[in-house]
C-alpha cells in the first residue's frame, strides 16, 4: 500500500473519531459532562497523547535513519564505481571492453532502480542485475597480468567489484520497510482515541471541526512522510540518483 493511501486512511480514522466524539458528547446526559467526569477524559487523553508522541518520534527517527543509510550507500557505490573505472584504465587497453560493460551496467542500473515502475528493491533483486555484475567479475578473472603492477590492479579491481556486490545486497535488504505494521496500527488507534477525546471535550461548532481537520491533516502528513522516508527507493521522497549519474558521466574518461 502506498504512503499516500495509508496517510488518507489515517486522516479518515482520526477525523471521524473526532466527529464521533462530538456526536457522543451531544448524546450524553448532562451529568456525564460535568468537570469531575471530564477530568478523567482529559487525563486519559493526555496520557495517550504522550505515548503517541513517543511512538511517533521513534518512527520518524527510524525512517530518517533508513533514508540516510540508503543515501550514504548510494554515494559510496558511486565512489566505488569511479574507482573501479580508474583502476581498469590504469591496467591498460586490455580492459576497454570491461570498462564499456561497466558503463552499460551502471547506466542500466540507474534507469531501472530509479524509474517510476514497480519498487526499487524489486527491480534490483533480479537475476539479470546480478548476472551483469558477475560478468564483470568473470572478465577480471580472465585478465592475464604481465607485470606486478597489473597484478596489483587486477586484485584491486576484483576487490572493488566484490564491494559493489556487497553494497547491492545491502541496498536490497535495507530497502525493506523498517517500521513494523503493528507500530502503525497501535499508533492510529491511539490517535483515534485522542481525537475522540477532543470531541468529547469540545463544543460542537465550525471552529472545532476546522481545528480537527487541521490536526488530522498534520498527523496524516507526518505518517505520509514517515512512509516515504521508510522506502527510500520508491515514492515521492526517494534517494537521489545524482551520485550515480555523476559517476556515470566520469566513466570511460
Amino acid at each position: 500500500m502506498s504512503s499516500l493511501a495509508i496517510a488518507l486512511i489515517v486522516f479518515l480514522c482520526v477525523f471521524v473519531s473526532g466527529l464521533l466524539g462530538l456526536v457522543i458528547r451531544m448524546c450524553l446526559p448532562s451529568h456525564h459532562l460535568r468537570e469531575e467526569s471530564m477530568g478523567i477524559v482529559k487525563h486519559g487523553t493526555g496520557l495517550i497523547a504522550t505515548l503517541a508522541a513517543l511512538v511517533l518520534g521513534l518512527m520518524i527517527a527510524s525512517a530518517k535513519a533508513s533514508f540516510d543509510t540508503i543515501k550514504s550507500e548510494v554515494g559510496q557505490m558511486a565512489v566505488r564505481v569511479v574507482q573501479l573505472d580508474r583502476v581498469l584504465a590504469h591496467y591498460g587497453p586490455e580492459t576497454k571492453e570491461t570498462r564499456e560493460l561497466l558503463q552499460r551496467v551502471i547506466a542500466s542500473a540507474i534507469e531501472v532502480i530509479f524509474s517510476d515502475e514497480g519498487t526499487g528493491q524489486a527491480r534490483m533483486d533480479t537475476p539479470e542485475r546480478l548476472a551483469r555484475i558477475e560478468d564483470i567479475q568473470a572478465k577480471l578473472r580472465d585478465l592475464a597480468p604481465r607485470t606486478d603492477a597489473q597484478r596489483v590492479l587486477q586484485a584491486r579491481a576484483t576487490e572493488l567489484v566484490k564491494e559493489l556486490l556487497h553494497m547491492r545486497w545491502l541496498l536490497i535488504v535495507e530497502a525493506e520497510s523498517a517500521i513494523p505494521t503493528l507500530f502503525l496500527v497501535v499508533l492510529v488507534f491511539w490517535l483515534a482515541f485522542i481525537f475522540a477525546g477532543f470531541g468529547l471535550l469540545s463544543a460542537n461548532n465550525t471552529t472545532v471541526v476546522a481545528i480537527m481537520i487541521v490536526c488530522a491533516l498534520s498527523v496524516s502528513g507526518a505518517i505520509f512522510l514517515i512512509g516515504e522516508m521508510d522506502r527510500p527507493l520508491d515514492g515521492l521522497i526517494k534517494v537521489s540518483s545524482a551520485p550515480l549519474r555523476n559517476a556515470l558521466a566520469h566513466l570511460g574518461q
